[in-house]
């Protein structure tokens, strides 16, 4: 069994928890700016003394209310400065987190609240307010629902006016790193989603071992600032926004993956964190803006320079010639999207799914260099990640410090380290299910590690196809060259136990309102452009990339266009992007069959 470790860089003392930075640095830096709100159009600068006073106050109002060191206080919002204020106001309770994406059903709130047993909950928005009323009264143990934008927050801080400092202090240091932290379920692709049970240690050790780290020269420049736009009750995001506390990185938020293009322009990030969905997108409306100008050959010429440039400068560097035509198409075009993004992004770190190794070289050679890493809910996120100086494009990176991982001989990766979660909350036997006997987590995902350690994911054991013919076919890789395409929003392979591989494949409604223009079809709809032949060209082409990198055996035969798209409003994707094959596969069974007819 193959094994790469990397030793621990920042150990964390037994009495540390999860707020003493942002209390910490309130006395030291009062004046700091540590985060920016968006008030109107307009951004305002919050100081540490302010996020700190916030959250004291807002911890004082969960004392007043009965809130007990170990209950847990659920959090149903989109990603706004008041998620941040009550994530951290109830940890300086004592208590434990319990995020809920915004998008959850009523059905979904009945069981995280009921099997985390939350006694309280922060909500955003009325229809988040409705959505945990409807399920009230099944859920006897939860007292009090707050909520965001009707002054809840504020109230709440008030009712606390009483509680003395002293309480608070005595409260919010009874926490130390043994301590759980929070419960986060995963985004159940499958059945019932499983609470993950991190615990302070978990998340502060894997925050300032990244941040000391690999990633280190991203937060210590003197205007560091990221935008946060993920949802936070995605433990990807979650992280990041303790390590950027943490590092004391000025921290913007903005709700809505739609308002991206204006807030980059507002915030002006340095740094930016999110899945590959969102770089492809940023990629294909570059493109299709080109295009749209009359500049697409130009674009197509300066793409293929941005790329070039990376991979020679992966091996070795890049000769002067490149290096001319680089420094001209960052003129013409690179510098454009740079300011686009609000002209002073230079990183980015990229999660959840495959990146693709043609947008990775795209964005480092416009200037943007982005950090693919790998981790899951169950490692607190990260478990491996690239690195500045470090990048290796087409891999997830080494493991970060503190980190061993290991490929079984079936191929799966075995984690260990103190990022590792303490077992799924109340649920023994799918806990001894994924941790072996040796301390070894199960990932489920199977990959390979060169000889320098880096980590290249190749599938998802239970994802694997095996077709008729004994073949066993990885649909991830395929998938993601299939995505990569400016028309295609999600595509899913199938072929187990059959004859041959085929692919489902959904257009992308905003992309297909461009190329509708382009085309002369403005009054088409979703379902005619599903079988229009030029529409089925262009996917063509993205299942031709895609057969090309596999063996022929792997490749897809045959492929249909759904006249849907596979949305989390559907339920046919979870809140982080991934594919409930299950219920595709069931709610397309005719359409897979006629594959097969």
């Amino acid at each position: 069994m193959r094994e790469y470790s990397v030793p621990v860089l920042v150990d964390v003392p037994s009495s540390a928890n999860l707020t003493d930075t942002p209390f910490r640095r309130a006395d030291r830096e009062p004046g700091t700016v540590v985060m920016r709100r968006k008030v109107g159009e307009e951004w305002e600068d919050v100081t540490a003394r302010e996020f700190r006073d916030q959250v004291a106050a807002l911890a004082k109002g969960l004392i007043d209310a009965g809130i007990e060191p170990g209950d847990r206080v659920a959090l149903m919002s989109r990603t706004r400065y008041e998620w941040t204020v009550a994530d951290y106001a109830i940890w300086a309770a004592g208590a434990v987190g319990v995020p809920i994406y915004e998008t959850s059903s009523a059905d979904q709130v009945r069981w995280i609240v009921s099997d985390s047993g939350a006694r309280a909950a922060f909500v955003e928005l009325a229809s988040h307010e409705e959505t945990v009323r409807e399920v009230m009264d099944e859920l006897p143990g939860l007292k009090d629902v707050w909520r965001i934008d009707d002054g809840a927050l504020e109230e709440l801080s008030a009712a606390g006016a009483g509680v003395s400092d002293e309480t608070l202090t005595e409260r919010r240091t009874s926490r130390g790193i043994a301590d759980l932290a929070t419960i986060v379920y995963t985004s159940g692709t499958t059945g019932r989603p499983k609470g993950c049970r991190l615990t302070h240690d978990n998340l502060l050790f894997t925050a300032r071992n990244v941040a000391s780290g690999p990633l280190e020269a991203l937060f210590t420049r003197d205007d560091r600032a990221a935008l946060l736009f993920l949802p936070l009750a995605h433990v990807f995001a979650r992280m990041i926004e303790i390590v950027l506390v943490e590092t004391g990185t000025i921290i913007c938020h903005t709700p809505n993956m739609k308002n991206v293009a204006p807030d980059l322009q507002g915030a002006r990030p340095t740094f930016l964190l999110g899945v590959p969905r969102v770089f492809e997108k940023v990629y294909n409306s570059a493109e299709q803006t080109a295009a749209a100008g009359g500049k697409g050959k130009i674009f197509h010429a300066a793409a293929a320079v941005a790329i070039a440039w990376s991979r020679a400068e992966s091996s070795g560097g890049a000769g002067l010639g490149l290096k001319i035509k680089r420094a001209v198409f960052d003129r013409l075009v690179y510098s454009k999207l740079r300011a686009a993004t609000g002209g002073r992004l230079s990183a980015a770190v990229s999660g959840g799914s495959a990146l693709g190794e043609r947008l990775g070289h795209f964005f480092r050679g416009v200037g943007i260099e982005v950090f693919e890493g790998w981790g899951l809910t169950e490692t607190s996120a990260p478990s491996a990640v690239n690195m500045p100086g470090a990048n290796k494009i087409g891999t997830v990176g080494k493991p970060f410090p503190g980190v061993t991982l290991a490929i079984a001989d079936d191929g799966e990766i075995l984690i260990k380290g103190r990022h590792v979660f303490h077992g799924y909350w109340k649920d023994e036997k799918a806990t001894a299910e994924v941790i072996d006997a040796d301390g070894w987590f199960h990932s489920g995902d199977v990959g390979e590690l060169d000889k320098d350690g880096y980590l290249r994911i190749t599938g998802r054991k239970k994802e694997i196809l095996v077709t008729a013919a004994g073949k066993n076919v990885a649909p991830g890789p395929l998938e993601d060259f299939i995505r990569a395409h400016p028309l295609v929003s999600q595509a899913m392979v199938v072929g187990d136990g059959r004859p041959f591989v085929s692919a489902l494949i959904t257009l992308d409604p905003e992309a297909l309102e461009q190329w509708k223009k382009t085309n002369g079809r403005e009054g088409a709809s979703l379902a005619e452009l599903s079988a229009d032949p030029a529409v089925l060209a262009e996917v063509q082409k993205a299942v031709d990339t895609a057969n090309r990198s596999v063996s022929k055996a792997e490749q897809i035969k045959k492929f249909t266009v759904l006249d849907t798209d596979l949305t989390e409003e559907t339920g046919h994707v979870t809140p982080s992007l991934k594919i409930k094959r299950n219920i595709v596969m069931r709610d397309f069974a005719d359409r897979i069959d006629a594959l097969y007819g």
